[in-house]
């Protein structure tokens, strides 16, 4: 079929009705394939100029992307994704689990293996049809110390010439599934959590709540809670330029601790107009949003823009995933989950997460040294930042080939005004200098806060492909609850789960916004999580203290086991 439209018309190509098997074939074949409104989208071409990273685009493949591309692209983006359209589909689309979170993929010519397949899962399902089918225990093609997967890949090694009577007379005994781990156990104890506690998976259910969500959506619109209040940020402005004059003040007085302190407020303060920016809040406008986050992050804060749109895109599809989510992926610092403990790789960072002696260490303590470590974020960002600039992460040619150039450029102003004028410059000694360097950086420490805040603690469990995107966003996010007038200091980072569904929608709108958002979860039986700023921190320190108890647990089988093998030794 798709070699019948070559040399038609685009139109023609267009319409022309793709299969799921043939749409997994050309997945298979290592196409960046997503249905995006019942439309077949080819994005091989756009994968490495796509402004918000390559990895955003990849956890999409093979998915219906609809709710997640509306939601963090403007109308004009998404119309000019219609020259990427190769086909459509009919009917509902039963998602793939990508390639880049382990999905397996048949090319085309593969079907008798498929057969076999099937064969072997049905003989062997008498013997594990006392266990739930879960993320867990049927992994695809994702080998692990448990040796989970065993079966699929077993098969994906068999010769293209196999027959399925030749492949049925294999000894399903070596096929039998491994006897789950006691973290496996508790992994499956917080999917049945979940499964409990959310709406049902039926397609029934979840069609549902993402009608509701696309009609909540046409609403918000209506009621004109997509439009900036330029008056709300001309009386941020004044809050900037108040906390900077200050912070020049101080310092021309000598007052070099008092200056860093305002100093680092400024950048707290600023970091929430780049979150806008970044999300095109401010005018929706791509270019003009991103030029005004990248002259406030690179020239004033010294951060690359670039980096955080690549690490945020991701977020927001994957949320609070330990294998996919960079905003949950600290080790060896910190882990929100026990599934840390097997060494995880990540797919964002491309390497294994190893659970080494420092991490051992450092998990068992962690929730005494969460807000220490966060003192010093910011110097971490600074490196996540220069590896995005100088290893060219980014895109080097569409619409985004400058951004990296104008980035290294505010990066030089910054080091230029902050380094050199105001540190070496200005401040006379050098231990004046390491406090106002300091007290500036660690200042910023509740920023870090506000954003590990909405997510610590909440579900890292994966109820794999057929959640929606709203539940799934409501499910790993929190809301914080706090007077109006302290909005200012949160940013809009108070409203995490109301902007993880919207993320376009200007942060002062937010709270109007939240009400809606509360109808609609009582409306399809989604728990709306909203917790105040104290009883938040709280759980974030009790799913670390959790999660830092189990890490002592592990540790102490683990020196159990190997006493116990060394007196059998002796």
């Amino acid at each position: 079929m798709i070699s019948s439209t070559v040399g038609c018309r685009p139109t023609a190509r267009k319409d022309t009705l793709l299969s799921r098997r043939e749409i997994e074939g050309l997945i298979a074949e290592g196409r960046t394939i997503i249905i995006l409104d019942g439309r077949v989208v080819k994005a091989d071409a756009w994968l490495k100029y796509h402004p918000g990273g390559d990895k955003a685009i990849m956890h999409m493949v093979g998915r219906d992307a609809t709710d997640e591309v509306n939601a963090l692209h403007s109308a004009d983006a998404r119309s000019k994704m219609d020259s990427y359209v190769i086909g459509r589909i009919q009917g509902p689309w039963d998602n793939f689990l990508p390639p880049i979170q382990g999905g397996s993929f048949r090319p085309p010519g593969k079907e008798e293996i498929k057969f076999a397949e099937v064969e072997l899962d049905s003989a062997a399902s008498s013997q594990a049809s006392s266990r739930t089918s879960s993320p867990i225990f049927d992994a695809v093609d994702r080998p692990s110390k448990q040796g989970r997967g065993r079966r699929r890949n077993y098969l994906a090694d068999l010769d293209d010439t196999s027959s399925i009577s030749s492949v049925s007379s294999i000894d399903l005994s070596a096929l039998d599934p491994p006897k789950p781990s006691h973290m496996d156990k508790y992994t499956q104890q917080q999917i049945d959590l979940d499964l409990a506690k959310y709406p049902a998976l039926d397609r029934a259910t979840q069609d549902d709540i993402v009608q509701r969500y696309r009609l909540l959506n046409e609403r918000i619109r209506a009621e004109g809670l997509y439009y900036c209040s330029y008056t709300s940020y001309l009386i941020e402005l004044c809050r900037y330029m108040f906390l900077f004059i200050m912070c020049l003040l101080c310092l021309r007085w000598g007052w070099y601790a008092t200056s860093g302190l305002f100093l680092g407020m400024f950048w707290h303060q600023l970091a929430f107009t780049v979150h806008d920016a970044g999300h095109m809040g401010i005018t929706h406008d791509f270019t003009l949003d991103t030029t005004i986050g990248m002259v406030i992050s690179d020239f004033l804060g010294g951060l690359s823009l670039g980096w955080w749109k690549r690490n945020h895109n991701v977020h927001h599809i994957v949320t609070n995933s330990p294998e996919h989510d960079p905003d949950i992926e600290h080790m060896p610092f910190f882990a929100i989950s026990h599934r840390f403990f097997e060494s995880l790789r990540s797919t964002y960072y491309d390497r294994v997460m190893t659970y080494d002696l420092f991490a051992k260490f450092m998990i068992r303590y962690q929730k005494y040294l969460y807000y220490p470590i966060l003192t010093l974020g910011r110097f971490n960002l600074y490196r996540l930042s220069w590896e995005y600039l100088l290893l060219g992460y980014g895109p080097r040619k569409g619409p985004a080939w400058w951004h990296r150039w104008f980035e290294l450029a505010g990066q030089a102003f910054f080091w230029t005004w902050f380094g050199y004028g105001m540190v070496y410059s200005i401040i006379p000694t050098p231990s004046a200098r390491i406090a106002f360097v300091l007290i500036s950086h660690m200042i910023t420490a509740p920023l870090h806060v506000q954003i590990t805040l909405s997510h610590f603690a909440m579900s890292t469990a994966d109820l794999g492909v057929n959640e929606s995107f709203p539940q799934k966003m409501l499910r790993t996010t929190m809301d914080v609850d706090c007077p109006e007038w302290l909005d200012f200091f949160h940013g809009g980072l108070q409203f995490q789960a109301v902007h993880h569904l919207y993320p376009r929608i200007p942060r002062h709108n937010l709270r109007r916004t939240q009400k809606l958002v509360q109808e609609f979860c009582k409306d399809v039986g989604i728990p709306y999580a909203l917790y105040g700023f104290v009883d938040g921190n709280k759980e974030v320190i009790g799913r670390l203290g959790e999660v830092g108890r189990q890490a002592a647990i592990l540790a102490k089988c683990q020196q159990t086991i190997a006493e116990k093998r060394q007196h059998a030794h002796c």
